[in-house]
């Protein structure tokens, strides 16, 4: 299979992004691969497999290779005496900014560039975690308390300590802390502050059983991963989500029973249906007393979560062969010439 994987973006993720793009140059051997990097200054680069390496980038070398541009339907190379067109279907893999809120997603629709990732409004709904609360609560369901802060609005929170204090709109655990008292609330609105205006307080849950499931559609189907229990301190930080972005070893799967495996599926299912097709996603759950809680969607997981699946590459061939289609508003001009004629003109 053909495939363009496209990453980096201008994000606090970027590096992370990376990492993934050189696990899954790994992970898909057996895919003839391209890869198309989006630097902080929304350029383009061709880069050859041969380099997929993190020096090629941490010492800007990507300036010295191919520089592309967008037109219909491809990434387009210019040489100096013809041009190549880039038309593979392109792998979403740029984490947080430009990548996950729907940007990237916006480009490639406008030039109809087939693409495998969330569209536009399952980015929303995903990246920024006030939406997905709201998303929550229209399909009818569970997520874990939470307030809400805005550096331009000033309000005691009402949860009882210990609370998570988060950035509304970031990954891999950026800015996130746990507050044990209201002696350590500050610092921890200023830490997330600095990544964000707006702010998710939740509490704590000390002991909470945590899940993750990955899935995505293919040919009409849903298709899951294994389910995995994260093996976790307090919670996971930004260190040992940044390890899990170069993860391709399957893991095992969590010791649950039938019932909450299905519970966990079902619930997968509701977020997944009618938003999130033409994408593989990631949901972390948590489960309180037999109670299915999601915590948090990621849209583009961590290397494709390739590691929470027995046959990864075949999904993604699978993925690949049943995208959704937009279809194009079709342009006469014939109210104009209507007008016209009306007019005599």
């Amino acid at each position: 299979m053909k495939l363009t994987i496209l990453f980096g973006g201008a994000s606090f993720e970027h590096e992370i992004s990376i990492v993934s793009a050189i696990t899954l140059k790994e992970k898909l051997s057996s895919f003839d691969l391209s890869f198309i990097f989006c630097d902080q200054d929304h350029s383009f680069y061709l880069i050859p497999a041969q380099k997929m390496k993190a020096i090629t980038f941490s010492k800007a070398e990507h300036k010295k290779m191919p520089k592309l541009s967008l037109v219909n339907g491809a990434f387009l190379e210019k040489k100096m005496f013809s041009t190549i067109e880039h038309k593979n279907t392109v792998l979403n893999l740029i984490h947080g900014a430009d990548g996950e809120d729907g940007t990237v997603a916006a480009l490639l629709d406008f030039f109809s560039i087939r693409y495998i990732g969330p569209r536009v409004n399952a980015s929303v709904f995903s990246y920024d975690k006030r939406y997905t609360k709201w998303l929550c609560e229209a399909k009818g369901m569970k997520s874990v308390a939470y307030e809400m802060l805005s550096l331009h609005e000033h309000k005691n929170i009402t949860l009882e300590y210990p609370v998570i204090v988060k950035p509304a709109s970031l990954g891999s655990s950026i800015g996130v802390s746990i507050v044990k008292d209201e002696s350590e609330l500050d610092y921890a609105l200023d830490v997330a502050y600095e990544y964000d205006k707006s702010i998710l307080i939740e509490p704590f849950i000390k002991g909470v059983k945590e899940y993750n499931l990955a899935g995505y559609m293919a040919n009409g189907k849903m298709v899951y991963s294994i389910v995995e229990e994260p093996q976790k301190e307090e919670f996971l930080d930004f260190e040992k989500k940044y390890m899990d972005f170069s993860r391709s070893e399957q893991v095992l799967k969590a010791d649950i029973s039938a019932e909450l495996e299905s519970k966990l599926r079902a619930s997968f299912d509701k977020v997944y249906k009618n938003m999130f097709e033409g994408a593989l996603i990631r949901c972390d759950f948590f489960v309180v007393k037999g109670e299915v809680l999601l915590n948090e969607i990621n849209p583009i997981p961590g290397s494709m979560a390739n590691y929470l699946f027995e046959d990864f590459a075949g999904g993604l061939e699978a993925l690949a062969s049943s995208l959704p289609h937009n279809k194009r508003a079709s342009v006469n001009y014939d109210y104009i010439h209507s007008i016209s004629s009306a007019k005599g003109k």
